[in-house]
């Protein structure tokens, strides 16, 4: 597994890696995180930009904030 790009951003890490094929899109917040596999045949390198917008970081950080509260209604 190789480390493609870290990208910048306030609220969560951000890290891209290419292994077996495809792109692992790792977002971490906390002791939280989020993956996501795209294979490299359907997305070029160049292109991770654009998915990694402003409006799929929004939800990611959404998501973050659900993970939150569920783990906090299930720990007593």
């Amino acid at each position: 597994m190789r480390v493609v790009k870290e990208i910048p951003n306030s609220k969560c890490k951000i890290t891209v890696f290419s292994w077996n094929g495809k792109f692992l899109i790792k977002l971490e917040n906390g002791g939280f995180e989020q993956t996501f596999k795209v294979s490299e045949l359907d997305v070029l390198e160049q292109e991770l930009d654009e998915i990694l917008n402003e409006t799929f970081i929004t939800e990611a950080i959404e998501r973050f904030d659900d993970m939150a509260k569920s783990l906090r209604k299930a720990i007593p």
